[in-house]
């Protein structure tokens, strides 16, 4: 049988990390080290390498998956070890793993088996303390809001029009609607809010959105927390908080500096919610794993028609980054699902017999939904080599039926990854494979050009994207559109906000749904993080835990390690 992720994580020989600095060239001076085994890279570090020319840039993301994900992170770990066998310097950048999750359904997010970014416990838990300080960045704005309210409102701030909430790292399905200010006049203006959690914040968008301290700076003071009682826009800037803001993210901006079982380098900075952010590490840790690496590998959360479009549209954009080659990660078992092989309910075990059974048929099937998601992908311009994240039950049948299909929708390569058991030994044949698609030049473009109006923008993203028919509009989401472009928000990017568990906004709808229209109930901005994100359907910024969280697994021993990660 074979060990936990915690167990192969602890087991594991660590390179000090200053080593692993030195192998990427970085100098004592750019990297400040938190122990032995993690360390923050110097924004300077990207400065003085800015005229060096960049590695090749790979996104991984996945098809349409279970609620228990297809193993996005373990892959782009395998594939960066895999190209590390093959003599190249590669980098895997992540996001920073929430509390919440881990706490809740996840338990652990930085890989699996032998394919895994360490100190696996640090990562999951506080990490370098960033989450901690765009939380404590974000409450700082929330406070002086309602500051200002009772010392007499001088901006004339309409209450119901605040759409600044506070935020918590927490699973905390209670604060998701509350009622602040209660207890007489002294406790301050009451009022209905809520809390999300922190990934979900946009000073974390923020964080993975800014290209410079400066641009930092503009960002956070264009956060548009509400209007005024006749109507006008009111940003964090009017309240002269966003310099404050920014000194106390003064070390959450720098990267952090980990490294995969295997001993290369990974970058894991910034953790925006994919549902309605980015979904994706930062662009500064972007930038600066391309001046170091030959190869850097990245990820986007959910499956393509999530955290892919949004890497493209938005990240790519702002960053001015042109991706190489994309990995698309598909299951066996996520396959047989959209197939109708069997069904899965969040917060129970998959059905272990209906999984693990061969049911070719209902595979190919499935594989209608790695098709509508290849055809997404193709509109980019750049090579997709399709992964197959391989597990114990998957027969030779189900996997050259996908390799099949997957070669005839247009992939430009397919390769079996086995990175959970083999770590980088298991996704050699991927990595080769990344390596010839990389060999030309890229001809990335974007889906969609930003002048286009708001509305066209988001029938392009409903229509080539997810296949809809069309779109449908609430009333608020209608006049909220149009206030929008009025106040001059038009040409920013979409960044679509529905469930990551369909193609289309209803998550029942399994494999590639047809015939559908997509339904916006409302539409909201991050100005300073610079997007639109419409709403479709009830999308909760602030999860619940589960029947039985991964929490009450999490303990530590005697001795001062942690146990029950998994």
């Amino acid at each position: 049988m074979m060990k936990s992720n915690l167990e192969i994580a602890q087991e594991a020989n660590l390179r000090p990390i200053t080593e692993v600095a030195a192998s990427i060239g970085l100098d004592e001076d750019e990297i400040e080290t938190y122990g032995k085994y993690k360390a923050k890279i110097s924004l300077s570090a990207l400065e003085k390498r800015k005229q060096l020319p960049n590695g090749k840039y790979i996104l991984v993301t996945a098809i349409t998956p279970t609620p228990f994900g297809e193993g996005k992170t373990t892959t782009s770990i395998a594939l960066t070890q895999g190209l590390g066998k093959l003599g190249k310097k590669a980098i895997v950048t992540l996001r920073q793993p929430s509390l919440g999750p881990i706490f809740g359904i996840k338990g652990g997010a930085a890989g699996a088996g032998y394919s895994q970014v360490v100190p696996m416990e640090d990562i999951n838990l506080h990490f370098t303390g960033d989450i901690h300080a765009v939380g404590s960045a974000h409450n700082l704005l929330a406070a002086i809001i309602d500051n200002h309210l009772h010392r007499g409102n001088e901006l004339g701030i309409d209450l119901h029009s605040i759409q600044f909430p506070r935020v918590v790292d927490m699973n905390d399905r209670p604060l998701r609607h509350i009622v602040i200010g209660l207890g007489g006049k002294s406790n301050g203006i009451p009022r209905e809010t809520w809390f999300d959690i922190t990934a979900a914040s946009e000073v974390m968008a923020i964080l993975a959105l800014f290209t410079d301290l400066h641009d930092l700076k503009k960002r956070l003071g264009e956060i548009l927390i509400g209007f005024t009682k006749d109507n006008k826009p009111v940003f964090a800037k009017d309240l002269g908080v966003h310099g404050a803001m920014a000194a106390i993210l003064k070390d959450a901006v720098k990267p952090n500096l980990v490294q995969t079982l295997e001993g290369q380098p990974a970058i894991i900075h910034a953790g925006p919610f994919a549902n309605i952010a980015v979904g994706t590490s930062s662009i500064i840790g972007d930038k600066l794993a391309l001046k170091l690496a030959d190869y850097v590998i990245t990820e986007a959360g959910f499956a393509t028609d999530l955290g892919a479009e949004k890497f493209f549209n938005i990240k790519c954009r702002y960053a001015e980054l042109t991706p190489d080659a994309v990995v698309l990660v598909v299951t066996i078992r996520a396959l047989k699902m959209h197939g109708g092989g069997f069904k899965v309910t969040l917060g129970k075990p998959l059905p272990k017999e209906e999984v693990e059974k061969e049911n070719v048929s209902a595979v190919i099937q499935g594989t209608e939904n790695m098709i509508a998601h290849i055809e997404h992908l193709k509109q980019y311009g750049v090579p997709i080599i399709v992964a197959i994240n391989k597990f114990p039950s998957d027969t030779k049948a189900e996997i050259e039926a996908v390799k099949e299909i997957a070669l005839k929708a247009g992939a430009f390569a397919v390769e079996v990854s086995e990175g959970v058991t083999r770590g980088g030994e298991g996704a050699i044949e991927l990595a080769k494979a990344v390596m010839r698609a990389t060999e030309n030049p890229s001809k990335f473009q974007y889906l969609y050009d930003l002048s286009l109006p708001l509305k066209e923008k988001i029938q392009l993203i409903a229509t080539k994207v997810y296949g809809a028919k069309g779109v449908e509009y609430s009333p608020k989401a209608e006049a909220l559109l149009k206030q929008y472009e009025e106040l001059g928000f038009g040409e920013l990017p979409i960044c679509m906000a529905k469930t990551h568990l369909s193609l289309s906004d209803n998550p029942s709808l399994k494999g590639r749904p047809t015939n559908f229209t997509i339904k916006i109930d409302d539409v909201r901005v991050s100005r300073g993080a610079g997007f639109v994100y419409p709403i479709m359907g009830r999308i909760f910024t602030m999860p619940g835990l589960s029947a039985k969280p991964a929490a009450l697994q999490i303990d530590l021993k005697e001795d001062g390690t942690v146990q029950g990660i998994f």
